[in-house]
């Protein structure tokens, strides 16, 4: 499950819908929450997240938690959207997605406990926490190779390695 799965099986429209509505999803929880229960309100923002991530409709799988995760911060504090956004932006014109979703996620605390205290930070610490963490679980480790190795790939460009890069070139027999 995957908006670039997604795209390539239906199309731009079915994009648009399933990503307008993960991104209510998202939403929805902190708006209903309201700015009176702070707590409440970063709660509801990581449950959607993590609802999104581990669906028990989809046997607990599911996807990474962005568009959940930009309709939360739009609902609690939109600059954080602003920087999902613009990371996955830069990600997007280098060509590493991941990666840049990691340096806004990266962002995303610093900023909203600089913006909106202790409320803020804990709004961030909820959504990217589990958007985090499925980064690292993903999948089962591909065997023969390195769990080292496949974490520091899933944290940092949110895939597995290809298998055999970095080794030495094998040789097939004929």
């Amino acid at each position: 499950m995957s908006g670039s799965g997604l795209y390539d099986v239906a199309g731009f429209g079915p994009l648009a819908l399933a990503g307008s509505l993960d991104v209510a999803k998202g939403a929805l929880g902190p708006w209903l929450a309201g700015p009176r229960r702070p707590v409440l309100r970063a709660l509801a923002a990581g449950a959607g997240v993590a609802g999104h991530n581990w669906s028990p409709l989809l046997g607990w799988a599911g996807g990474r938690g962005i568009s959940p995760g930009l309709g939360a911060t739009l609902a609690a504090a939109p600059e954080g959207a602003a920087l999902l956004v613009g990371g996955l932006a830069g990600g997007r014109l280098l060509h590493q997605t991941g990666f840049g979703s990691l340096v806004a996620l990266v962002g995303l605390v610093p900023l909203l406990i600089h913006r909106r205290g202790w409320r803020g930070g804990l709004v961030a610490i909820c959504i990217s926490g589990p958007m985090l963490a499925k980064r690292l679980v993903g999948n089962a480790i591909p065997r023969g190779d390195h769990p080292a190795r496949v974490l520091v790939a899933r944290l940092l460009f949110d895939r597995d390695p290809v298998a055999g890069a970095g080794d030495a070139p094998q040789s097939r027999a004929a």
